[in-house]
């Protein structure tokens, strides 16, 4: 920070930092001064005795330097109000201007050459006054009081000629001119010098609003993530419970009407699940738990598959979903975050559009592959743009329609985007549809089919599973669950018990919940029975969305499952248990 800087940042009032403008000038006097003033005794010591120029120099020169240390402490002194100080200040120019004035006496010895030139330099030392003293007149008046008048009477009486032309009157004359527009000039600095401290001081106030604005902002972001994390484990186990007996009872065997209701009620889970799972791909990008996994992949493929995937709700809206692909090269990114970017971007092409088509399509731009997502719905306002990416923000949504989601969407995208290193375009109008752009490098290898390697899912029938809940509802979905997948399964509530269950009959898997009674958690219960039983597979399942436990189970290094969990999700995860991977449903 500079001398000036922090100045501004403690100068409360305009005393203050004038005080302070004066200490900074005076730091840049003294040397200029003393060789002006030298130039002065130069002229004179051919002329005058040299005690005379000599002590004048030596009292130039001490001067000068209690000028310099009095004027760089008196701001910092204590015990001095600051129009005490300010006269101080005064006191110190009026003894500057009253020593450099004592020069005139040598006038009448030199000759007019000479006297012209000192002349020069004392006027030249008295503009300089204007800036150093930032204008501020009783300063400014101390200094050009003892200096001015006498030189312009010195030239106007001329001592040492023996006759007074036009020539000194009007030098004399001159002299007193340009010494009302020195005053004036001082007048207009000291008035700059004010408004610009005014303007400081309202700078400084705005941003400590600004600040304090931030910082409000900060805790009500804080806030936000632990209601939502909150929110969301609280929810999330009721939720859960239902979709585990919602699973069981659609295994069961049921007639044409009740498979219809079941139906139903698992779709309306997987939409109060999808709705969940956009909150908690909001807390793991904030938990910073998301990490990229890149490999080369076929972006044609790519669309290819989601275009026959998406097809049939497109299609129930009468809508048209086309793909194209110039492109034939491959591009290396991480393919299931691409994934996420693109079904999101899809989802709100086909929420959005009321009539027309959906196109999808893969070109190159220069080294670039371009993804782009077109559709002909009701478009963006162009003011409107940037807040899109905004969380919670939706377009033309009032009424808060559970249906069209949180808003979360392009949030989570602008997000996703930014992990990778996508860069993201969008162009949008009303009435003219949307066009997002994703640009990412190209790769080699044009042509090259991508190895997209999927994890195989096996039979999970005979596992014997210890199930660690502390909610006895939890446990019995779970083991209506597990024992329709032909599993057995061992229910405990807590750490002590799923020890014990595991020495009497040795588990398969644990499947614990995350957030246990009081101190106990899932976590410590496979550790646990890690202890009898090393790299035993276990899974995790958790309804917690803050950023502070998403990040402690990441480090535990055991596989995660959020709730609601689905069906397919947790048959995969017990199938291919030991890998310590984050599952996430698209």
């Amino acid at each position: 920070m500079t001398q000036q800087e922090a100045s501004v940042g403690t100068a409360r009032t305009l005393e203050e930092e004038l005080l302070r403008a004066l200490a900074r000038q005076t730091r840049r006097v003294p040397i200029p001064v003393f060789l002006a003033t030298l130039m002065i005794a130069a002229l004179a010591a051919q002329k005058v005795p040299v005690a005379a120029w000599g002590g004048w120099l030596l009292l130039v020169a001490i001067t000068l330097v209690v000028r310099r240390t009095v004027l760089w402490r008196l701001p910092r002194m204590t015990g001095y109000t600051n129009q005490e100080k300010l006269r101080i200040a005064i006191l110190l120019n009026v003894a500057n201007g009253v020593v450099h004035g004592l020069s005139l006496l040598f006038i009448p010895f030199l000759p007019e050459f000479e006297r012209a030139i000192q002349s020069m330099i004392l006027v030249g030392l008295c503009a300089g006054a204007v800036a150093t003293n930032v204008g501020y007149m009783p300063v400014l008046l101390g200094y050009l009081v003892p200096t001015l008048p006498p030189l312009a009477l010195m030239w106007a009486l001329s001592p040492g000629i023996a006759e007074v032309g036009w020539i000194e009157r009007s030098t004399a004359i001159l002299i007193v001119l340009f010494g009302f527009i020195l005053v004036a000039l001082g007048r207009d600095a000291f008035r700059l010098f004010r408004e610009s401290f005014a303007m400081r001081l309202e700078q400084a106030d705005l941003n400590r609003k600004l600040q304090a604005a931030l910082e409000r902002a900060e805790d009500a972001n804080r806030a936000k993530t632990r209601f939502l994390a909150a929110a969301s484990h609280d929810l999330r186990q009721p939720i859960h419970t239902l979709s585990l007996f919602g699973a069981a009872l659609a295994m069961c065997n049921l007639d044409a009407r009740t498979r219809e209701i079941s139906q139903n009620i698992n779709v309306a889970l997987q939409g109060m699940a999808s709705q969940f799972d956009a909150l908690l791909d909001i807390s793991k990008l904030d938990a910073g738990v998301v990490h990229s996994n890149r490999a080369l992949l076929e972006p044609r493929r790519l669309i290819e598959r989601l275009v026959r995937e998406f097809e049939p709700v497109a299609r129930a809206k009468d809508l048209a979903m086309t793909a194209s692909c110039p492109f034939e090269g491959m591009v290396e990114t991480d393919r299931l975050l691409l994934e996420r970017i693109v079904r999101n971007l899809i989802d709100n092409a086909i929420k959005y559009t009321d009539a027309g088509s959906i196109h999808l399509a893969v070109t190159a731009a220069g080294d670039e592959a371009v993804l782009s997502v077109t559709d002909t719905g009701r478009g963006i306002p162009p003011d409107e743009h940037a807040r899109v990416f905004e969380e919670f923000y939706q377009l033309d949504n009032p009424e808060r329609d559970r249906t069209r989601g949180f808003g979360l969407g392009l949030s989570i995208v602008k997000r996703l985007a930014d992990l990778l290193g996508i860069r993201i375009e969008m162009e949008s109008a009303p009435g003219k549809g949307t066009t997002f752009r994703l640009h990412f490098p190209a790769t080699a290898g044009a042509g090259a089919a991508a190895a997209l390697a999927s994890a195989a899912t096996t039979s999970v029938a005979g596992r014997h599973v210890l199930v660690v809940d502390d909610e006895g509802h939890v446990r019995l979905g779970m083991k209506t669950l597990l024992e329709g997948m032909g599993c057995r399964a061992t229910l405990v509530d807590g750490t002590a018990r799923a020890v014990a269950a595991a020495k009497a009959d040795r588990p398969d898997i644990v499947v614990a919940d995350f957030r246990l009674r009081g101190e106990d958690n899932g976590i410590a219960a496979v550790r646990s029975v890690r202890a009898l039983y090393p790299d035993l597979p276990a899974i995790l399942l958790s309804g917690d969305t803050a950023p502070d436990r998403l990040r402690e189970a990441e480090a535990a290094g055991i596989a995660l499952l959020h709730k609601p969990v689905a069906v397919d999700d947790l048959a995969r995860a017990i199938a291919n248990a030991g890998e310590p991977i984050m599952v996430a449903r698209p």
